[in-house]
């Protein structure tokens, strides 16, 4: 059967400058109305190959996403990735969203009500740290989220993910990653830094968000997530996506 073709929403008209010289400390990273604002355009320029990493995101949930079941994004964001799932999955699979953030859920739903949609998407706020409760899941999106929750709190959060899927249902992970080895640890943050003042950061702009993030965004090796997700009990974990420190990772229950 032949697919539809993707579509990725992202708003890219107001820059990302919430760490410009201009700009006065902004303390640890939160992802409050500032960021919500121009997350589109941050998330472009700072994740390399965003778009191709959610089309492939979304090509995985069609292959597991079952009619009449639910299909939820923890860490949905500004909706990117539910929009773009819209249109290419059967229309009695249900979509949650997730996300720990009033302002980036309100600008899902800007994003959700000026499309054509008429699935209906529920949004939810929720506290990661404090568990989430899901059923007759198929699919589970995971994007550059699981990096936020602290390491203590992991474990359940996929035990939690584990219990709410179906037989065969997957999670599907974008994650930053470290390396144990220091040398390549060292050379892929130096090409990760490089690509980020291709994308037109100053150096201002990306010594002062690595600090903001430093206590906030804590990455695993490769490894650690592989080992993780196969302790919670998933029977199947390939790696579908590499670039120096960034991966994908889907596991199927």
């Amino acid at each position: 059967m032949k697919k539809k073709a993707l579509h990725i929403v992202l708003e890219t008209e107001r820059k990302d400058t919430v760490f410009s010289q201009d700009e006065p400390p902004v303390g640890d990273f939160s992802f409050n109305a500032k960021v919500a604002d121009v997350f589109d355009d941050m998330v472009s320029r700072s994740v390399p190959h965003y778009e191709e990493m959610q089309r492939m995101v979304c090509e995985l949930a069609q292959d597991f996403a079952k009619r009449n079941t639910n299909l939820y994004d923890i860490g949905c964001s500004t909706a990117t990735t539910l929009l773009a799932l819209d249109p290419v999955l059967d229309p009695s699979v249900k979509f949650i969203g997730v996300d720990n953030a009033p302002d980036m859920l309100e600008k899902a739903r800007q994003k959700i009500a000026q499309t054509a949609t008429q699935r209906p998407i529920e949004l939810q706020m929720a506290d990661l740290h404090k568990g989430l409760y899901m059923e007759n899941a198929s699919v589970v999106t995971m994007l550059l989220t699981l990096q936020f929750i602290r390491p203590l709190y992991r474990e359940r959060m996929m035990k939690m993910i584990y219990s709410g899927l179906n037989e065969q249902g997957c999670v599907v992970l974008i994650e930053k990653l470290t390396s144990e080895d220091t040398t390549f640890n060292r050379l892929f943050i130096q090409h990760y830094y490089d690509f980020k003042r291709r994308n037109g950061y100053s150096e201002i702009e990306i010594s002062k968000k690595r600090e903001a993030l430093e206590n906030v965004l804590i990455p695993y090796r490769l490894e650690e997530n592989i080992q993780l997700l196969r302790e919670t009990g998933f029977k199947h974990v390939e790696v579908f996506f590499r670039w120096y420190n960034f991966c994908g990772i889907i596991a199927v229950k």
